[in-house]
């Protein structure tokens, strides 16, 4: 059990770590089956896994969707981003205890399809996931910010728009499969953008900085 009791209808930064900085996510399918199952779980009590979804036929599929479109959501998606060791989500939860049960799901379900397809046992995340309450919609702002920025600071790539694992497309209004909702970042795409590379090379010295630091 949680000691911290995440309210409904409040936002927060929810980060979960693999064991030890494992890389989990190491290419683009294992990436996209972490966005494919955080997807499927919105659906708030899904008759079945996602592993068992995705292994039924197009028709089953839309079948068992149409037969779950009563269920109401646990949690909205307002930003995320995934990177090889990690993840952030910036959840809303809307329905008690939502956010706890949708994190196990998605990360219960995706630790059983990195088993299977490594061949390896155990658990895969470091323990409990870290929740942060979001007290405003500036500092909501700034937090989509900072998650979208984070490939840049770590290196990865230079431009936040070349990283496809995280909902920055879709604050730019340029993806085709949306999963967020962000009703509360009331900003338009063009100067979200600006907003969001304007503090590129900032937040890309003080990650440096901070890592000279601790080593």
């Amino acid at each position: 059990m949680r000691k911290d009791l995440l309210v409904n209808n409040n936002v927060y930064h929810i980060l979960n770590k693999s064991i030890a900085g494992y890389v989990i996510f190491n290419n683009s399918t294992e990436f996209e089956r972490m966005i494919q199952i955080m997807q499927y779980y919105l659906i708030g009590n899904p008759a079945v896994s996602f592993s068992r979804f995705n292994r039924a036929s197009v028709v089953n599929q839309e079948a068992l969707l149409a037969s779950q479109s009563g269920n109401k959501q646990s949690v909205k998606i307002i930003a995320y981003c995934i990177m090889p060791t990690h993840f952030h989500l910036i959840l809303e939860q809307i329905a008690n205890n939502g956010i706890s049960k949708y994190i196990n799901n998605i990360s219960n379900s995706y630790t059983r399809y990195f088993n299977l397809k490594h061949n390896r046992k155990g658990p895969l995340w470091q323990g409990r996931f870290k929740s942060v309450l979001v007290e405003n919609d500036n500092q909501l702002l700034h937090l989509t910010r900072y998650l979208h920025l984070n490939p840049v600071t770590s290196g990865i790539i230079n431009e936040p728009k070349m990283w496809e694992y995280s909902s920055y497309i879709e604050y730019l209004n340029e993806s085709t499969n949306k999963i967020c909702e962000f009703d509360l970042i009331s900003v338009k795409p063009i100067y979200y953008r600006r907003f969001v590379t304007s503090q590129k090379t900032y937040q890309r010295r003080l990650s440096i900085i901070k890592k000279q630091l601790l080593d």
